[in-house]
């Protein structure tokens, strides 16, 4: 980001949010940016948001990249998958859960390909857009 700005996108917990709450209105977000740039010039806000333990911020987290996770379950099982789009899929999610699970397994490989596929995101990625190009699709 130049000069420490935030990127330009979107987060997924944005989305496991908008499916706990079911509010997806921005004008709720803009109200909430403000709440927070408000409590941001209060120092004692942020010393009471540090007394909350580990366990509980990590039960809320659990539970928004959980219905993240469900979200995109659910579009998947909203999809006919053929044969051609299960091998895809189940390819592309386990070298990206296999990388992200044993990172070791790129030791050997040279620094480029170590620095393209440490990611699981990249590795499942490029993995569904390499098999898509190479599986044949349907005869027409």
């Amino acid at each position: 980001a130049i000069f420490n700005t935030f990127p330009n996108t979107t987060f997924s917990q944005n989305n496991g949010v908008i499916q706990l709450t079911g509010i997806g209105s921005r004008y709720v977000g803009y109200f909430i940016a403000g709440i927070f740039v408000i409590l941001g010039l209060v120092p004692i806000v942020a010393g009471v948001f540090q007394t909350i333990p580990q366990p509980v911020l990590g039960g809320a987290t659990i539970i928004m990249f959980g219905t993240v996770a469900v979200a995109g379950i659910k579009i998947i099982s909203c999809v006919n998958l053929t044969k051609r789009a299960s091998i895809i899929l189940a390819v592309s999610l386990g070298l990206g859960l296999g990388v992200s699970v044993v990172p070791d397994i790129l030791d050997q490989m040279p620094g480029l390909v170590k620095s393209i596929f440490a990611s699981g995101i990249s590795t499942g990625g490029l993995t569904a857009l390499l098999l898509n190009i190479i599986l044949p699709g349907p005869r027409q």
